[in-house]
């Protein structure tokens, strides 16, 4: 730990189901922190018997976030340096943690992120669909209004698009989905991350939704962006823009002239006249 007159906030990223998944890193901060600040301090005391670390433990969530603040930012100004984590996964993703992070930062206090295990993104990294860019939404919303709305963004993105969602809603959420995705689009349903129930449901819509009754565990959805709304967006770009997409990830001159044709649903040596033309001039 840092010998600093004020003390430090450190955002623990815990394992998401495999407690091997800790990080030697995490374990030192724990170990060391003053005050571990949890989500669920029945919880967090199970990974820490675990672990073998006895700290004193206060809790920090949703309902209490605004007044807990107050204390935490009183204690790391008197020099003590706080461990926050969550119940699984990085603090601050879909769980508490961006209300304390803020409060730091406008005390001029350091935040210090400890990385490791988080739900999205090792959900992306196994679903085959294309991690290129993506957006995360976290839980979608429950009041109807503002859900209709998500679900009309969701629809017109064409980036991919990352949902979390609990085992008891699921069923209702894709049957929200059909109604805003082409029964082609892919979706990938993955659960249990990192347990030994681990599961990834991949398919369209329908498919996912044949088997989505009594399912178990906390859930990711990755659902494939709107190919049609990006084919359109390339379209409207001029020809040397178009290039210039495809050679910023790394394409080769002939795959670009393959993407772009294909794209314009154009003939390739029309494309590459274009170019060769270009060149000429």
């Amino acid at each position: 730990m840092e010998d600093r007159k004020e003390g430090v906030l450190y955002l623990v990223a815990t394992p998401i189901g495999n407690l091997d998944d800790i990080t030697l890193r995490a374990i030192k901060v724990l170990e060391e922190s003053d005050l571990i600040a949890a989500e669920d301090t029945r919880h967090t005391l199970k990974l820490l018997n675990h672990l073998n670390i006895s700290k004193p433990m206060i809790s920090y969530h949703r309902h209490n976030e605004e007044f807990r603040c107050d204390f935490l930012i009183k204690e790391l100004k008197e020099g003590k340096n706080i461990a926050l984590v969550s119940d699984a996964g990085t603090p601050g993703i879909s769980d508490p943690g961006e209300e304390i992070v803020k409060a730091c930062i406008g005390e001029n206090i350091k935040v210090v992120p400890i990385p490791g295990a988080c739900a999205m993104i090792n959900a992306l990294i196994t679903s085959g669909i294309s991690t290129k860019e993506f957006c995360f939404f976290g839980f979608l919303p429950l009041n109807k209004k503002n859900r209709k709305e998500k679900l009309e963004e969701i629809k017109n993105i064409n980036k991919t698009i990352i949902l979390y969602e609990a085992p008891h809603k699921i069923k209702s959420t894709l049957e929200d989905l059909k109604t805003i995705l082409d029964k082609n689009r892919k979706v990938v349903l993955a659960r249990e991350i990192t347990k030994m129930y681990e599961e990834f449901i991949r398919g369209n819509i329908d498919t996912i939704l044949e088997k989505a009754d009594n399912l178990k565990g906390e859930m990711v959805l990755i659902i494939e962006g709107n190919l049609e709304e990006k084919e359109n967006e390339l379209n409207n770009l001029s020809l040397d823009e178009h290039y210039n997409y495809y050679e910023e990830q790394g394409f080769s001159k002939k795959d670009i002239i393959k993407k772009i044709a294909k794209d314009r649903n154009v003939n390739k040596n029309e494309i590459y006249k274009q170019f060769i033309n270009k060149e000429e001039v």
